[in-house]
């Protein structure tokens, strides 16, 4: 399978801060541990191996064997579990809501960057076991975030107005009304046996489990079991139990907004901006179907949106007594997962380390490791009939990645028999007015002004004949305008990331179970850049 690819920066798709950090820019040391080169990890190795202790290996692998009791798994991921009670095992994560049918595409990159971390960390580092984990975001409320997938460019959507929707921990919801979704979904792809596969998987991950967590820890294992992939729910008070210490400090101390707060005002000053913005306190309360922030007052802590309270000391009983009662968000779920893992790296997308980048000065206040930052693998799926139609149109790779109307206009200029750039004349024209900025300033300077109009006139004037030329060259040339049109709107729906819009079944329907081998096959996380992947002979 040809693979080639772009730099992250070539695609116009990711921030400057992530550009910066793949450039391991000076400025941005101060947010981040140690960069994602393979040999950064003997030192990462050696300080979690310090942090994470047995009585944590054996809470983690009790909890892990419980969970995956009734999962019909590989020995592959069994012997992983075993092998997280040895104290020179280490785990890489990614974390994912559980989206709908996994969402796009991109929950398979996270997964499959990984794995092959894993993969080549047990490679370079031969006396240690590293273990591949997805972290479930079961404890998220954000429901119309999740319920939902995009297939062949229409939306299935699961409608629920059952209790808890939009307002419970996701993971505890019933898989009622997907009844629906999966006649839809079986009518959209039809027969055949890549499609009865898929109707398979869709049937036992939700209608034959009651809730979204068991049913996306099912789809997952079914896709990645054979790679040995972990799949955890946090939302278990014996690893909030391990947690209490932290929540204490969250809860008495607001240590996260105290010391990430600093961080968003210097990125700010870099002119990164800031992904998440601290609360006073960044943890929900999760009870009675219902997950919301907690909010303290006068020495009162308040649970939002309801008549509950607590003082400081029935606050400090019910995190003693039931800390599967306090909810990490986005800002102490990192700290979270750092503490319960021994996990060296968390891999994400662009937006997802951004946040990360505010929590370092956080981690070294409750001295806990800070893992290794790696920007997922990020990829764009091309048949190799569309590959051809590139080529046939005279498409770059990188071309394909502009704006469409940067795209058309170049390509009509590269292809009409006449010349409609007007670069040459606007340069003249400001060379010309330059003369005239020159004789007014000798003359009168209070003509300027005048001058400076004139000339922006006179350039807006070429830059609409500029643009009526140019269309009136592409209804001339409207079959090339519109294949070109047709093949980026293929490649990129809604003018997005094909990753992340494009459900994984739009893949599957066409390569089956070779798709993953593929990917796995494919998708180097150490290479830091963009793969475009032609599939098909």
């Amino acid at each position: 399978m040809p693979t080639d690819c772009l730099s992250y920066k070539q695609t116009n798709y990711f921030s400057n801060l992530i550009l910066d950090y793949l450039d391991e820019k000076e400025e941005l040391n101060p947010f981040y541990n140690r960069f994602s080169n393979l040999e950064n990890f003997k030192a990462q190795i050696d300080e979690k191996q310090e942090f994470f202790t047995s009585e944590k290996r054996k809470v983690l692998v009790k909890v892990l064997k419980q969970q995956y009791s009734n999962l019909d798994t590989s020995e592959a991921v069994l012997n992983n579990i075993e092998a997280l009670s040895e104290e020179n095992t280490f785990t890489v994560t990614t974390g994912h809501q559980l989206n709908l049918f996994t969402g796009p595409l991109y929950f398979l990159y996270k997964i499959v960057s990984a794995i092959n971390l894993a993969s080549a960390l047990s490679k370079e580092y031969s006396h240690q076991k590293f273990v591949p984990v997805y972290w479930m975001a079961t404890e998220d409320h954000d429901f119309e975030e999740i319920n939902y997938f995009n297939l062949n460019g229409k939306k299935f959507l699961w409608n629920s107005d059952q209790p808890g929707a939009g307002s419970d921990a996701v993971g505890n919801l019933t898989t009622e009304g997907l009844e629906e979704v999966f006649e839809l979904f079986s009518a959209e792809i039809g027969g055949g046996k890549n499609a009865e596969e898929l109707k398979g998987l869709f049937k036992s991950a939700y209608l034959e489990h009651s809730n979204l967590t068991d049913a996306t820890r099912y789809l997952a294992n079914e896709l990645f079991k054979d790679y040995g992939l972990v799949i955890l729910d946090a939302d278990e008070k014996s690893l909030k139990t391990e947690f209490i210490p932290y929540l204490e400090q969250e809860l008495f101390g607001q240590i996260s907004h105290k010391t990430a707060t600093p961080v968003a005002e210097k990125m700010q000053e870099l002119g990164y901006g800031v992904q998440v913005n601290p609360r006073e306190i960044n943890l929900f309360y999760l009870a009675n179907g219902l997950r919301e922030r907690i909010i303290e007052r006068d020495g009162t802590y308040f649970i939002n949106e309801t008549d509950t309270s607590f003082s400081k000391e029935e606050l400090r009983a019910e995190l003693k007594n039931n800390p599967q009662h306090f909810s990490p968000n986005v800002m102490t779920r990192p700290l979270y997962q750092e503490v319960v893992l021994p996990n060296l790296c968390y891999i994400g997308g662009g937006g997802e380390l951004a946040y990360w980048f505010e929590l370092k000065e956080f981690f070294d206040a409750v001295e806990v490791p800070f893992p290794v930052l790696l920007l997922r693998n990020s990829a764009l799926i091309e048949t190799s009939k569309q590959d051809q139609k590139r080529k046939n149109l005279d498409i770059s790779q990188a071309e394909l990645f502009l704006k469409q109307h940067e795209l058309i206009n170049r390509k009509v200029r590269k292809i009409s028999n006449i010349d409609i750039d007007f670069s040459p004349q606007k340069e003249f024209l400001v060379q010309q007015f330059q003369h005239l900025y020159e004789l007014a300033a000798q003359t009168d300077p209070t003509f300027l002004g005048a001058v400076k109009a004139q000339e922006m006139k006179q350039l807006k004037g070429l830059e609409n004949l500029e643009n009526r030329l140019l269309k009136a060259q592409k209804r001339k040339l409207k079959d090339e305008v519109s294949r070109i049109s047709d093949l980026q709107n293929e490649l990129f729906p809604n003018k997005s990331l094909q990753e992340r819009q494009t459900n994984f079944s739009e893949m599957y329907l066409e390569y089956g179970k070779e798709l993953i081998p593929k990917l796995i096959n494919e998708l180097d996380p150490l290479e830091l850049n963009f793969k475009i992947l032609t599939f098909g002979e």
